[in-house]
């Protein structure tokens, strides 16, 4: 399973602003501004190969199923804020089920991953008050139930529904859990994980995350960097926690590279190299090969935390930055772990942004700037 962010809105497609997960709210961060290089301006290192998009996009939805399903990931888990119109939760709800509808046409599980930090925001900003916290709470796994536990492609666990929780943050006792799963039929109980520890017993387990918590500041650059020493270490603790609980998720991410500090809203959460390509062949090797009961890679599409395994391609060389090369691992570690016969390769990826550059150009009558592998050459 891929963990995957809904929440991107582009001028193109939805018209301005462009969203705040392009420019983190930095108004000197204009992606209407276009370099010599075909390229917008964005708060990321990293720079999708289809351009900033909008999440809401069907010519991008279909890329992105489509390159999963060729990539051999079985499913998305999707980062959900719950069912409300403060902020942009409404938007994250309905692009989810936007997503949801073309992973079910691509034969793809899915999952989500609730943020229950959203109900502190929700009080903070006057929105709820604290009195109604968990009934809110509970109105969101009822939606959850009704519109994604029950659907077929809905990720199960022993035979229950797979929710995960970063965190938690908010509700953070076992018995507030209780509370609000206790609206669910008993068929939809959920097979729970939260952030690193088990909240037990409502929960079945726990997902290990990238822990950028332990960078340890470089002496050379005075940046935080998470060492090999303080990620093995905390994987190591992780699995040996996770071995006396009934089931655990396994995370492997490619590399952390976050814009924050860029964009001036809070200082980076740390650094982790890609390591050509080291750190994420290691860490999905093992969770592959470790006891765990679902894999996750994390993540398909944070640009503001440069985790992505998505498509990037830097025009400043011209030539990819990471292009293909997180989905072709990806390809070879599951032909070596899970299945030999998978029979789709690198060169088979290229489909998807045909496809898609064939979409934009008939059906929406727009054209995108795209790298092409093959050749070395940028295309409409």
């Amino acid at each position: 399973m891929v963990h995957y962010m809904p929440w991107f809105e582009s001028q193109p497609y939805s018209g301005p602003p462009w969203g705040w997960h392009w420019t983190m709210g930095n108004s000197s961060i204009n992606p209407n501004i276009i370099n010599t290089n075909g390229e917008r301006e964005i708060a990321a290192w990293y720079y999708p190969m289809i351009g900033p998009y909008d999440s809401a996009d069907p010519a991008v939805l279909e890329y992105h199923v489509l390159l999963m399903k060729l990539a051999g990931i079985d499913g998305v888990i999707v980062d959900w804020y719950g069912i409300d119109d403060f902020d942009d939760y409404i938007l994250i709800k309905q692009r989810t089920a936007d997503l949801f509808n073309y992973t079910r046409k691509a034969g793809l599980k899915f999952s989500l991953c609730y943020e229950d930090a959203t109900i502190q925001n929700e009080i903070n900003g006057g929105f709820i008050t604290a009195a109604n916290a968990t009934n809110h709470a509970q109105q969101a796994m009822l939606y959850a139930q009704t519109n994604y536990f029950t659907d077929p492609s809905y990720l199960h666990w022993n035979n229950m529904p797979v929710l995960l929780n970063f965190g938690p943050q908010y509700f953070k006792n076992n018995a507030q859990w209780v509370s609000i799963f206790s609206v669910l039929n008993a068929t939809n109980q959920p097979a729970f994980f939260t952030e690193d520890n088990r909240l037990s017993p409502v929960g079945q387990g726990a997902f290990d995350w990238p822990p950028m918590s332990l960078s340890q500041t470089n002496k050379i650059n005075g940046e935080g960097v998470l060492t090999d020493y303080a990620l093995q270490s905390y994987l190591s603790s992780f699995e040996q926690k996770a071995a006396a609980w009934p089931a655990f998720v396994s995370t492997a991410f490619p590399r952390f590279h976050d814009y924050y500090a860029q964009a001036g809203i809070q200082p980076s959460d740390g650094y982790r190299d890609d390591e050509n390509g080291t750190n994420l062949s290691e860490t999905l090797s093992r969770a592959m090969t470790n006891a765990s009961a679902i894999v996750q890679i994390a993540t398909w599409n944070d640009f503001g935390e440069g985790t992505i395994v998505e498509p990037t391609v830097d025009g400043s060389e011209p030539t990819t930055e990471y292009g293909y090369a997180d989905l072709g691992m990806i390809q070879d570690l599951r032909r070596l772990y899970l299945d030999a016969g998978f029979s789709y390769h690198t060169n088979d990826l290229t489909l998807a942004l045909r496809l898609f550059n064939l979409r934009e150009l008939y059906l929406y009558g727009t054209t995108n700037l795209y790298f092409n592998a093959t050749n070395g050459s940028y295309n409409l």
